[in-house]
């Protein structure tokens, strides 16, 4: 930048600190000469360092400084002296020696407790307690203390260079309220760079108007007048827009994916009742998922829908689906219990329950919030989002069900999709899927899928259909796509990392 250029657009809290930059570098002294408050030259220093005419070094030291009763005891001397100057080798009442020092309760009791602890006085209890000088009571009014000679330093004084005899002084004060305080002083100095040592003792011309008014357009003023140049190439700080949380950005581009696919959104309640959530499913009711070390139970009944009577059965003997069941007695006391839902499944089950023959094919998906009663740690939440998906079709099988998880992982970043043979109550064939982590070289499981029994789907619709069913685990998704290793981090709501996080490429 030349010369005339920088001069000209020069503020003029920049023009006031500038020649006074030939001589001073502190701060302090910057602002004295000037007769600036200190945060308008701290302020004309920053706007110099973003032009490089300077850089500021900020030297940050750690000082002990006397508190309100320091300061005090440093001009009238400490309580403890007091108080054994008003002692005598008789038993005296605390009450007497109060009225004589006129100390205050808190340091009269301080005064107690560290004399006995030094053996300088003795005490007994009558009516009141009485008060004596100990065995050590007249050396220490002799000799001056440690803690004495310490509040005669020059405050404030530097915390590093406190040695072994006064950091045993600084110890005992700090114990008391209001005595010592630890501060950081901050001493900002300023070095100036080749540009700013021919700036400094530069001609800076007449002195220059800052901004045009109004009212010099009224009258004229502006004439003759010579104006500040707008330096539109400075440095000024970042500004960071609104935006929606990370999280909610992939929740957005999910759902974008399965819409696009033709699926319809699903939606429910957090509170369900344990028959849409476990028994619907065709889960037994003595499965170790409803304990409550994997469930949240809430308090109160929920009222059954008409056709808990067709699950009953399916549960106990299989009534018309070909199955067995679970050959148990199923308990109306059990599937009427409150809970927080585990799974969005409850939502699929929900949905087919209201279908019709005429309705099908049908395809369905949520990305929504489950609740497990799990311990938290770097790969476990114990609220989280489940990506859901159902497709109701007589032609379905599982080479669709795999053909709709691939389209979504690829569409997710995963073009590498494998499915393995697994177990789960409601679906037959079930299937975990795993994708191939392209960073770690390895498989990972990333949530399961099948095709939901006859006793899921016939007691709910009414008759035999295949139903595609899967359901993810978006956290581990969308965190590879931040290189995040601790699901937490999804949640933190750390300012810094909101601000910083790359956006979710739509």
């Amino acid at each position: 930048m030349k010369m005339e250029s920088m001069i000209a657009k020069l503020h003029p809290l920049e023009r006031t600190v500038l020649p006074i930059l030939k001589q001073e570098t502190e701060l302090s002294t910057i602002a004295n000469h000037s007769k600036l408050k200190e945060i308008e030259v701290m302020r004309a220093l920053q706007w110099l360092e973003n032009k490089k005419i300077l850089t500021l070094n900020i030297d940050k030291k750690k000082v002990v400084d006397l508190d309100v009763n320091g300061k005090e005891y440093q001009k009238e001397g400490l309580p403890e002296k007091k108080f054994l100057q008003a002692l005598t080798l008789d038993f005296q009442s605390v009450e007497k020696i109060t009225k004589k020092t006129k100390l205050n309760k808190e340091e009269i009791n301080a005064c107690l407790g560290l004399l006995k602890r030094k053996l300088a006085i003795e005490i007994k209890k009558e009516k009141e307690l009485m008060v004596k000088l100990g065995p050590q009571g007249s050396n220490l009014l002799k000799k001056e203390s440690f803690e004495e000679k310490f509040l005669k330093n020059k405050f404030p004084l530097d915390f590093n260079k406190i040695t072994d005899i006064n950091k045993f002084a600084f110890d005992e004060l700090k114990k008391r309220k209001g005595l010592l305080k630890i501060e950081e002083l901050k001493t900002t100095t300023i070095s100036l760079t080749k540009e700013g040592k021919k700036l400094v003792v530069a001609d800076l011309g007449a002195e220059v108007v800052n901004r045009l008014t109004t009212g010099m357009l009224k009258t004229g003023q502006w004439k003759g007048k010579k104006f500040r140049s707008y330096d539109v190439e400075i440095n000024v700080p970042k500004i960071h827009r609104g935006k929606k949380h990370f999280v909610n950005e992939a929740v957005d581009y999910i759902k974008q994916i399965w819409l696009e696919l033709g699926f319809k959104e699903m939606s429910g309640n957090y509170v369900q009742s344990a028959f849409w959530d476990l028994d619907a499913l065709f889960v037994p009711q003595d499965h170790p998922a409803r304990e409550m070390q994997d469930t949240f139970y809430l308090n109160g009944n929920a009222k059954l829908p008409k056709l808990w009577e067709k699950v009953k059965k399916v549960h106990e003997d299989g009534n018309n689906t070909g199955s067995k069941g679970w050959q148990c007695q199923f308990s109306k006391e059990e599937t009427q219990k409150i809970l927080l839902r585990t799974h969005t499944t409850v939502l699929s089950a929900q949905t087919i329950s209201n279908l019709k023959k005429e309705d099908l094919p049908a395809k369905f998906f949520s990305v929504s919030k489950v609740f497990r009663n799990e311990a938290l740690d770097w790969k476990h939440l114990f609220e989280f989002y489940q990506v859901e998906g159902i497709v109701i079709d007589p032609n379905a099988n599982l080479s669709h069900l795999k053909g709709y998880l691939r389209e979504f992982y690829k569409k997710m970043g995963f073009p590498k999709v494998r499915m393995r043979p697994a177990h789960f109550p409601y679906t037959e064939p079930s299937v975990e899927v795993d994708v191939y982590h392209p960073i770690k070289k390895q498989w990972v499981e990333l949530g399961g899928a099948g095709i939901f029994r006859p006793e899921v789907v016939k007691p709910l619709l009414g008759f035999e259909c295949p139903v595609l069913a899967w359901g993810q685990g978006m956290g581990r998704i969308i965190s590879e796509y931040w290189k995040i290793q601790d699901i937490r981090e999804l949640y933190k709501n750390d300012f810094k990392q909101l601000r910083e996080i790359k956006a979710w490429i739509k």
